[in-house]
């Protein structure tokens, strides 16, 4: 036997072991899966995914890189969850919106993806309990908040569960795949406004047309052979489309940050974030005020957002972002603090740091 087919015979022998780990894995889950519907204790955890995702890639010595042992993993976490109760996830349509990509990466391919028509039916979904989990943009590295998503909040009452930060890459996609034959082309307006540079440089004079979604750009042009649509990699797979150019944003650092929603808090992992809003009374220093107890207790606020109430002329909600975790003494004392000064407070979640994706 030569020195290539040993090392073959090795991997398969490998692949083997893997193979049998896996399921008796998978024997291991169904068991926990028995043990929750007796306790009725939700099935989904992102608290303890975190945990098993940061300890395995502390243990791991290389040289398996750990960006591609997290993908790896998410995908184990996601069949595992599968066998104890299928997940439903609610999330911008139709399949291949970067909503649905960053849905995606987060509860891996074995959940089940309830694409609707907009942001609010995303919050309908999960508020009828038609999903257990929603997944809705709130706000992009170039074009900043989306407010929309923000004012949702304040009429739903759901909590958010978790965060994904989804890098955003814009690619032209055709039938042919070829530039010449484009007279049109499919777009979402924020991913028009991200690829302006580009256009105005490589297709000029040929005409835009409005989509509800990348995605809906991409099933548009994939019946049109004089078409072309900007849209993700996974609508190029979907849609069956060819690239006629890759990443053609006008900023090679784009990223979108997406919210989990549900109707559950979600457990301290000791690397959280949390985010609430609050209305203050209309007076000078109102703001300054009410910030105090934050700086006195050393928190972090790493964002500030306000809107219109629409309740009240000139009456405003602020939307906050913090480190830490409402169950930490100090995070629950600050915001105990403002509401002595405030017309209205409501904690949206307490939910891990979400990496890059």
């Amino acid at each position: 036997m030569g020195e290539l087919e040993r090392l073959r015979k090795n991997i398969d022998e490998i692949d083997n072991e893997i193979l049998c780990l896996l399921n008796k894995r998978a024997v291991t889950v169904i068991d926990i899966a028995h043990i929750k519907r007796t306790k009725r204790a939700k099935f989904y955890s992102p608290e303890r995914e975190k945990e098993i995702l940061e300890r395995l890639a502390a243990l791991n010595k290389g040289p398996f890189p750990n960006d591609t042992l997290k993908v790896i993993y998410r995908e184990i976490l996601s069949a595992s969850l599968s066998l104890e109760e299928p997940l439903r996830v609610a999330c911008l349509g139709p399949l291949a919106t970067y909503t649905h990509l960053a849905a995606l990466r987060h509860f891996g391919s074995a959940a089940s993806f309830l694409p609707v028509e907009s942001i609010k039916g995303v919050f309908d979904a999960v508020d009828s309990v038609t999903a257990e989990f929603g997944v809705v943009p709130i706000e992009n590295s170039n074009e900043g908040v989306i407010s929309y998503t923000l004012d949702l909040f304040m009429d739903y009452d759901l909590k958010i569960s978790a965060e994904v930060m989804l890098e955003i890459s814009h690619n032209l996609l055709s039938k042919s795949g070829e530039k010449s034959k484009i007279e049109k082309v499919y777009s979402f307006s924020p991913a028009t406004v991200q690829c302006r540079r580009w256009l105005e440089s490589n297709l000029s004079g040929i005409p835009i047309i409005e989509a509800t979604s990348t995605a809906r750009a991409a099933e548009l042009a994939s019946q049109d052979n004089k078409a072309a649509a900007i849209a993700s990699e996974l609508a190029a797979k979907i849609y069956d489309l060819h690239f006629v150019e890759k990443n053609i944003g006008d900023s090679k650092h784009n990223f979108t940050r997406f919210l989990v929603i549900s109707k559950e808090y979600t457990q301290k992992t000791g690397s959280d974030k949390t985010s609430i809003m609050f209305s203050i009374k209309d007076k000078p220093g109102a703001l300054h005020d009410i910030l105090s107890p934050f700086k006195k207790a050393k928190i972090n606020l790493t964002k500030i957002e306000s809107r219109p109430s629409k309740r009240k002329a000139w009456e405003y909600i602020f939307f906050v972002d913090m480190e830490g975790h409402i169950e930490d003494r100090k995070v629950r004392k600050a915001i105990d603090n403002i509401k002595e000064s405030s017309l209205y407070v409501k904690i949206l979640g307490s939910y891990p740091h979400g990496g890059m994706l």
